[in-house]
């Protein structure tokens, strides 16, 4: 074993044990947080956020496609993660792999479960044509805590998210590309992380601290208070009170986090 990463884990480990971190914050306490909107001029939707050094760029882009079968009348959402090597050195160019995947897919239920777009305004005619939105995702910059950072930035880019004005004219989709109207959005949400180290629950974790924690749990909550999902990562359980303490803390923080957007 190499004895750099077990002094690195032990210091982490006391310091959190005695209620301390790396970077002196408490351990329920959030880094500096930034949320810029409409970043890309390409996107119909787009925002930068950063929280303390991890930096997430989310660009939303629109077409007319057709509904799934068992949902006619909804539009569709699908999220996409591109972790770019310059952001870290362990992520490799090539196809999505298992971190990639598990980030996207838990960020996509978050906005799912929320309820957070009003999928039945994006119905342009029943059973034929609605509005599909791509949500890319890329990492700029991973300094630990990508989950909260990639929720505030979906979040973010869905709510400056314009569409052009749809209509059909002999069973043609015609886009009226001077008339806009705004993403239909519902609701807002939030994702707080928290990594188990020492037995202490610690939110929005550095990188250093997610490598030496022994599990993880997101916690996804919309602005009144629902919690709308949930994962955990990491090979240690979690006790009954370690969720609860964490849910609790996640429905305080989410007040203070939505306020952001």
């Amino acid at each position: 074993m190499d004895v750099v990463p077990e002094i690195t884990r032990e210091s982490i480990r006391n310091l959190i044990i005695n209620g301390k971190r790396e970077d002196g914050r408490l351990l329920d306490e959030y880094r500096d947080i930034s949320i810029e909107t409409d970043v890309i001029s390409k996107a119909e939707g787009s925002a930068r956020v950063k929280i303390g050094g991890t930096q997430v760029l989310v660009g939303v882009k629109p077409q007319i496609g057709s509904p799934f079968p068992d949902t006619p009348d909804l539009g569709v959402l699908m999220t996409n993660c591109e972790m770019l090597p310059m952001a870290d050195p362990t992520f490799e160019p090539g196809p999505p792999g298992e971190d990639s995947i598990e980030l996207a897919r838990v960020v996509d239920r978050g906005i799912r479960e929320s309820e957070l777009v009003d999928l039945d305004k994006l119905c342009i005619e029943e059973g034929k044509h609605v509005w599909m939105l791509f949500i890319d995702l890329h990492i700029i910059d991973n300094c630990g805590n990508l989950f909260d950072a990639a929720e505030l930035a979906v979040m973010s880019a869905l709510k400056s998210t314009k569409l052009p004005t749809a209509t059909v004219v002999d069973e043609e989709v015609v886009l009226d590309e001077e008339n806009l109207f705004e993403l239909p959005v519902n609701n807002d949400v939030a994702m707080c992380t928290f990594v188990k180290i020492g037995g202490e629950m610690v939110l929005d974790p550095s990188l250093s601290e997610e490598r030496v924690a022994d599990a993880r749990l997101n916690v996804g909550v919309t602005r009144d208070g629902k919690i709308c999902a949930m994962q955990k990562g990491g090979a240690e359980p979690l006790t009954k009170d370690d969720l609860f303490a964490a849910v609790n803390i996640a429905v305080s923080k989410t007040k203070e986090l939505v306020e952001y957007l």
